[in-house]
C-alpha cells in the first residue's frame, strides 16, 4: 500500500517492503508524525533541533523517519535488525528520487558510529533489542547528544523509561498525541550503567531428543531468548523422518534450535538457516557451530523469507511462521513463507509447520498445495504437512 506521508520537509510516497497490493497496513503512523514534528518545532516549540551534526536513527519500521530526514543532516545513518525494514529504507529513498548514499543503513550487528549528536529511537516490540542497543549507543553519546524516543502509548512501559534511564541518563515522557508518546533522555556519558547481558547462553533441558542438555546462543530480540518456548517443543516432538534429504531450510529460523536439531538427526543433509532479523541469523550460527563443530555444512541468510532461494532446489522446509508485523496482526508473512515454500521444494518435497490451532493454516495450505495432513494437535498447537505435487 503506497500512501502520501506530509511532514515539514515534504511529502513523501511512502510502502512497506515487500509491497502487497492486499496489503492495508501504512509505512508510517503517528509515532513518526510527533517525532518529525518535534524535531521540526524543538523543545517546547523554542525552534528546531540542529540536524548538521552525526543523525542515528534506530529501529526505523519502513523508512519513513529515514526518508524523511535524508539529505538534512550532516551524516544520517539508520541502524535496524530487520532486512525488510532495509530494503523499505532503500526502496523508499529511490521512489522519492532521493540519493541511496543519503542514508549509511547498518544492521544492529554491526558497529555503530563512533559519535552521536542526535539518536531517534522507534521504541521496538522487543525490551530485550532496545537495551542491547542502547547499550552498544551509549559509549558514542555525548553531553549534548539530542535523544528522542518515539512509540504508540501502547508501546511505551515503565519498563521502556527504566532501559533510558538506567543506561543513558534522566528520562521523561511527553504527553500522547493521537496515541504516540516521546520519550526525552539527557545523556550521562559518566553514568553508571549496568553490563549488558546479551547475548543470552543458556543448556536446553533434558527429555527433547538430539537437543536435550545443548547449548542455544540468543542475541537480543530473538523470541522467547531466556527458554524454550512450548511451541517449539512440540515441533521438535514431530519433525519429519529427513530420510535422504540432500538440503532442508530452518525458514524464521529464530535461534536455529529446530533447523540444529535436523542437522543432528540427519548428518548428510545440507542446512539452510533464512530469517529476516540480523540477530536471529546470528544467534542460529552460533547454536549450530555449538552443537556440530566449525566445519559441519550449513548457510546462513538473512533475507525475506525464501526470496533468493533457487526454485525446486529444497526437499524439506521446517517452519514456525510469526503472525505479527510488530504490533499488527497478519497472516500475509505466513502466506508469504507458505508460497515460497512451494516454489522451492522439489517434486515431492514437505512442508512442515507448526502454529497455533487458531490460525487455521491447514486451509491455506490445502489451497496452496492441494493437500494437507496434521501430523500431531494439543489443546494450543497443530503440526501440519504439505507436499509438493
Amino acid at each position: 500500500m503506497n500512501d502520501s506521508f506530509t511532514t515539514a520537509w515534504g511529502a513523501f510516497e511512502l510502502a512497506r517492503f515487500p509491497e502487497n497490493p492486499r496489503e492495508q497496513l501504512r509505512a508510517w503512523d503517528a509515532a513518526d508524525e510527533y517525532l518529525l514534528r518535534y524535531l521540526k518545532e524543538g523543545p517546547d516549540s523554542g525552534g528546531p533541533v540542529a540536524l548538521d551534526g552525526a543523525v542515528v536513527v534506530l529501529g526505523d519500521r519502513w523508512g519513513a523517519v529515514s526518508t524523511a530526514l535524508a539529505g538534512t543532516a550532516g551524516s544520517l545513518t539508520a541502524i535496524t535488525d530487520s532486512y525488510l525494514a532495509s530494503r523499505a529504507i532503500a526502496a523508499n529513498l529511490a521512489r522519492n528520487g532521493l540519493d541511496p548514499e543519503a542514508v549509511d543503513v547498518r544492521t544492529t550487528q554491526q558497529e555503530p558510529p563512533s559519535r552521536i549528536d542526535v539518536l531517534l529511537v522507534r521504541v521496538p516490540k522487543s525490551l530485550a533489542l532496545l537495551e542491547d542497543q542502547l547499550h552498544r549507543l551509549a559509549p558514542a553519546l555525548h553531553e549534548g547528544t539530542v535523544v528522542v524516543g518515539t512509540g504508540m502509548v501502547t508501546e511505551i512501559h515503565t519498563s521502556t523509561l527504566q532501559l533510558f534511564e538506567r543506561i543513558l541518563g534522566p528520562t521523561r515522557t511527553s504527553l500522547a498525541v493521537r496515541k504516540a508518546r516521546l520519550i526525552h533522555t539527557a545523556p550521562q556519558p559518566a553514568l553508571d550503567r549496568p553490563t549488558n547481558p546479551w547475548p543470552l547462553r543458556y543448556r536446553l533441558p533434558d527429555g527433547i531428543g538430539v537437543l536435550s542438555g545443548r547449548q542455544v546462543a540468543n542475541q537480543a530480540g530473538v523470541f522467547c531468548a531466556d527458554r524454550l518456548d512450548i511451541g517449539t517443543r512440540f515441533f521438535l516432538q514431530h519433525l519429519p523422518d529427513l530420510g535422504d534429504a540432500r538440503r532442508v531450510v530452518d525458514l524464521g529460523c529464530g535461534n536455529g534450535i529446530v533447523g540444529t536439531a535436523a542437522a543432528l538427526t540427519a548428518p548428510h543433509a545440507e542446512l539452510l538457516f533464512v530469517d529476516e532479523s540480523f540477530q536471529a541469523v546470528a544467534s542460529a550460527e552460533e547454536t549450530f557451530r555449538t552443537a556440530l563443530g566449525p566445519d559441519a555444512r550449513a548457510e546462513f541468510l538473512v533475507g525475506d523469507a525464501l526470496a533468493d532461494v533457487p526454485d525446486a532446489s529444497v526437499d524439506v522446509v521446517l517452519l514456525n511462521p510469526p503472525f505479527h508485523s510488530h504490533q499488527a496482526t497478519t497472516d500475509a508473512i505466513a502466506w508469504r513463507m507458505f508460497t515460497g515454500a512451494r516454489r522451492v521444494l522439489r517434486p515431492g518435497g514437505e512442508l512442515r509447520v507448526v502454529g497455533n490451532r487458531h490460525l487455521a493454516y491447514h486451509v491455506k495450505l490445502r489451497r496452496l498445495f492441494g493437500n494437507c495432513r496434521t501430523v500431531a494437535g494439543s489443546p494450543k498447537f497443530a503440526v501440519l504437512s504439505a507436499t509438493r505435487r
